[in-house]
């Protein structure tokens, strides 16, 4: 039989290996078997022996070891999204599935699975809900929601797979609703959920938020948050089909669930839900083809969706795909109207009014007091942790770099540290100038921390809160801020883009941008597409109560007021901005237009990083697809040294999806063939559909 092992495809095995069972074991079996002197997890993925497997003789295979007879196999669909991510994703299918099981229970022997199930299935009967509980009824739908639900509702003409649909909603139009509504209507038919946010921080708010709705259904959470014991238990009950709703971040795109009746995709848009180490996947795309593999239907909600779902979403009548059906929501819940945006032209600002130096005008200023009198709160957003991006010396020019990176370490005055944030390196901040000895170092730039200093000085009184990823470290930390938020024990609250998107702050009715320029001429082209959704978001945190939504307002700091984006995000015009990104894209030849791989190459030396990459370059000549793609000349990547290690990478093109894969598919068996540490390479990795390039 055949056996899915974690076998990097550089590692030289092939991706699948043959074993011997003394008893049939059907495909999706958990078992332990010998790799060289190891003893590894795998999966049985095939009953009968591989295909070139027929001059080897049995009596040369090896035995499986252990069998994890404790649980059910894991099922079909499960192996076939797994199966089609590794290939999709270039990496070998056993890495994949072992990758995205919970790390305890690769860890576990048989009869310590079989008492953890044992102890599991005990506890859940003893604490069994009432089968006949139903959801809880929180308000009657909105018309436009109503009219999304019964959309929803309507079975395919053709009875086939209910499809894909974008729920583009405002921010405050009742998205969640919709999502608790159709959840409803899965568990009702006896399915289970699958609810996928993008960032941890999110999950606890939607858990309330379902639980409240379904007091009498077991509903479990999975992502990297989670101890192991309780992201095993929480897995395990998802397999044995006694979760009826499983809410998590990417990973749980593989959560194996027997009865799946749904996939809901909060924030589709968001950068989160794509893997940035290992196999590099795109949770909200595997989504949609988990959804086809299982004829479940998929939703996808935002208020700003990524352009290639907007495209998915658009007619061919319009110039899209037509791929996905479409359904808005334009209206906030309770007629409340979304936040003016107010544009604050930094260049008609005498410099000198910039307040003590904490880069705020004077009507910024005058509009936080006025909320401070009226006793509602205010959001500034600044996407920089840290009280400043660099110490520099006004002797020598002597900036904080980091050593072991091309990087500045920030200055973090709460502990006096100096922290790379690529590395992790942090030292003591220097009484002096390391290079002259000049005691008069001064922070360049600001952070989050400084803002918070800044804020507290400026508006004497004012309680100021911050919350980032230095705020929220320790466990609890975050739950712990937020709940002061709702509260009310916080009258200015400070924060990185962690809190601006998702959480419904119903006393906040000013949000201010403070340094969103960078991203406009930013390399990437998704940068406008990044700035414009994070500041439709921020700005969404603003007056979602419906009794103060006639204050609402987003300020905006910037440089470039006459910016199309800015005109856009005047009018809350995505459709606008949307059209107006595609056609450039288009012209330029760009996603959703063309579709890309990245080779990245890490080395001790950028010559060497680059020399691997040209050279598999050179082999690409030839192979099947070669002439329908294009390959880009070696280049470094924007933090082009991280650790010590010089990382470089080469971009991959085509106007076809289909030969990139059949390229891919040809190209990495070369790239395999040519072994890395015979050349200086420390490691390379391909990554499809790559979102920073």
């Amino acid at each position: 039989m055949v056996v899915a092992v974690d076998a990097p495809p550089h590692s030289g095995l092939p991706a699948w290996l043959d074993y011997l069972s003394e008893r049939p074991l059907p495909p999706g079996t958990l078992v332990r078997v010998p790799l060289g002197r190891r003893e590894v997890p795998g999966i049985v993925w095939h009953a009968a022996p591989s295909p070139d497997r027929e001059a080897l003789q049995d009596a040369e295979l090896r035995e499986v070891i252990e069998v994890f007879g404790a649980l059910p196999p894991l099922p079909a669909a499960w192996r076939e999204l797994v199966a089609f991510s590794a290939a999709y994703y270039r990496r070998s299918p056993g890495e994949v599935a072992m990758s995205v099981l919970p790390p305890e229970l690769r860890t576990l022997d048989a009869p310590t699975l079989v008492r953890r199930v044992a102890r599991l299935r005990s506890r859940l009967a003893a604490a069994s809900p009432d089968a006949g509980t139903g959801a809880v009824c929180v308000p009657e739908p909105s018309a436009e929601q109503a009219a999304a639900l019964a959309a929803l509702a309507e079975p395919r003409p053709d009875g086939g797979h209910p499809g894909v649909t974008l729920l583009h909603g405002s921010t405050g139009s009742g998205k969640t609703e919709v999502y608790l509504r159709e959840a409803a209507r899965a568990l009702e038919a006896g399915r289970q959920a699958l609810v996928l946010v993008p960032e941890i921080n999110l999950t606890p708010q939607l858990e309330a938020r379902f639980a409240e709705r379904f007091p009498g259904r077991r509903l479990v959470s999975l992502h990297s948050g989670l101890t192991p014991a309780q992201r095993l238990k929480h897995w395990l009950m998802a397999l044995l089909g006694e979760a009826d709703l499983v809410l998590g971040t990417r990973l749980a795109v593989f959560a194996p669930l027997p009865r799946l009746g749904l996939i809901v995709i909060d924030e589709e848009h968001d950068p989160s839900y794509k893997q940035q180490e290992g196999a590099r996947y795109s949770a909200r795309d595997l989504a949609v083809v988990r959804g086809r593999i299982e004829r479940v239907p998929v939703l996808l909600g935002s208020a700003t969706p990524s352009l290639e779902t907007w495209h998915n979403a658009l007619p061919v009548a319009e110039g899209g795909a037509g791929r996905y059906r479409r359904l808005s929501l334009p209206s906030r819940i309770g007629g409340g109207a979304l936040p003016v945006v107010r544009l604050l032209d930094l260049g008609a600002v005498v410099r000198e009014q910039l307040q003590s130096g904490a880069g705020l005008a004077p009507a910024l200023l005058a509009a936080l007091r006025e909320r401070l009198e009226r006793g509602e709160q205010s959001l500034l957003f600044l996407n920089r942790r840290g009280y400043a991006p660099v110490l520099h010396c006004t002797e020598c020019g002597w900036k904080s770099e980091c050593a072991h990176c091309s990087a500045w370490r920030v200055f973090h005055k709460s502990d006096r540290t100096l922290r790379c944030h690529h590395c992790g390196l942090a030292e003591r901040v220097p009484r002096a100038c390391p290079a002259c000895g000049n005691a008069d170092i001064q922070p360049v730039g600001r952070g989050t921390e400084r803002l918070e200093e800044q804020l507290a000085a400026l508006l004497p009184g004012a309680r100021v809160g911050r919350i980032d990823a230095d705020t929220t470290r320790k466990a609890g930390a975050l739950e712990a801020e937020l709940a002061r938020v709702h509260a009310g024990e916080v009258d200015v609250l400070v924060g990185t883009q962690m809190i601006a998107k998702g959480h419904d702050f119903r006393r906040i009715t000013l949000v201010a941008a403070v340094n969103p320029d960078a991203a406009l001429f930013s390399s990437d082209f998704r940068g406008p597409e990044r700035l414009f959704a994070l500041l439709l978001q921020a700005g969404g945190r603003a007056g979602r109560d419906a009794g103060q939504a006639a204050r609402a307002e987003l300020w905006v700091q910037t440089w470039h007021p006459q910016h199309p984006l800015y005109a856009a995000l005047r009018g809350h015009d995505f459709i606008a901005f949307a059209a107006r990104q595609l056609a450039e894209r288009h012209s330029a030849g760009l996603p959703p237009y063309a579709h890309l791989a990245l080779l990245r190459a890490d080395a001790r030396s950028q010559p060497v990083a680059q020399a691997w990459l040209q050279a598999a370059s050179d082999a690409a000549a030839g192979l099947e697809g070669a002439d329908q793609v294009l390959l880009y000349p070696p280049v470094p990547l924007p933090v082009q040294k991280v650790a010590d290690v010089e990382r470089a990478q080469m971009l991959v093109e085509s106007a076809s999806r289909p030969a990139l894969q059949r390229f891919l598919a040809a190209w990495t068996p070369a790239l395999q063939a040519r072994r890395p540490e015979q050349q200086g390479l420390l490691r390379w990795a391909v990554d499809v559909d790559p979102l920073g390039i």
